[in-house]
């Protein structure tokens, strides 16, 4: 899963594939990946 945030009005979609539009402002092609938040590092063997 990926976040993306619309350029024009800061709205953010977490989905799998880069929206065509922006769901909120309906702005094509303004979508941008935003690296998602830090999520802490996975525990394996120790």
């Amino acid at each position: 899963m990926a976040v993306f945030t619309c350029e024009k009005c800061g709205n953010k979609v977490d989905t799998r594939c880069k929206p065509k539009k922006c769901p909120a402002c309906s702005e094509t092609g303004s979508m941008c990946k935003v690296e998602a938040p830090a999520t802490p590092p996975k525990k394996g063997k120790k």
